[in-house]
């Protein structure tokens, strides 16, 4: 992701500054820096967000598997006085999948013979399981299913099943079935490469100077 991002950041006429190669930041390597897009590895994500936002430097993250220390982020960008964007993708063919499956949800909801279930594909070098695109259509789901409390990877009464494969190569697939004894509904994303994934950061970093607060990949789209 970081190559690609590179790329076409520098497509659009932006120059890369400084690329952190892991450890702490140092203030002088990025005095020239308006906006950092950070691609890591969830252990990294939230010292690296918070060190930026402390900077005043507004961040697009789009590393999954710390969302349960994101909150700490959106404050930090409130605290500071600068913006932080965080989404589980920032593609836009994602974000239109996300709108319809939540419309598809409050549809489905009334018709309790139909049970949601979410799979997902992703290439074996992806370190967390489920995505964070799956747990974003799973809270998609839920908010319109007030008997589903919550997402489980095994067979848990009472929550919205997720399943995970990783297999080379994928880029990202994700699914939600909705099963019923006599039909299946599904919508689906498949991704053909990054270039949707790169693209979609670069412009949420094009959008984010200025901005104080967190947001999300919506707000740059308009959904």
């Amino acid at each position: 992701m970081g190559k690609t991002v590179e790329r076409i950041a520098i497509e659009r006429g932006h120059q890369i500054t400084y690329i952190h190669q892991g450890g702490q930041f140092n203030p002088n390597d990025l005095s020239e820096v308006d906006v950092a897009i950070e691609f890591t590895q969830p252990e990294a994500a939230k010292a690296n967000v918070l060190s930026l936002l402390e900077m005043q430097i507004p961040v697009i993250s789009g590393t999954t598997g710390w969302l349960e220390e994101k909150g700490e982020a959106d404050a930090a960008a409130q605290a500071n006085q600068v913006g932080f964007l965080y989404a589980s993708n920032f593609s836009l063919g994602v974000n239109l999948f996300f709108v319809m499956n939540e419309r598809l949800a409050r549809l489905l909801s009334d018709y309790p013979e139909y049970v949601p279930s979410i799979h997902e594909i992703h290439h074996t070098g992806k370190k967390d399981a489920p995505s964070g695109t799956a747990i974003t259509a799973a809270e998609g789901v839920l908010a319109s299913y007030d008997n589903l409390d919550g997402w489980t990877m095994s067979e848990e009464n009472g929550k919205i099943e997720i399943s995970s494969e990783r297999i080379d190569p994928y880029f990202g697939t994700h699914e939600v079935n909705y099963k019923s004894p006599i039909d299946t509904i599904s919508l689906k994303h498949e991704a053909n490469s990054r270039e949707g994934f790169a693209l979609g950061a670069v412009i949420a970093a094009e959008w984010i100077p200025g901005k104080v607060g967190a947001f999300d990949i919506r707000d740059v789209l308009g959904l």
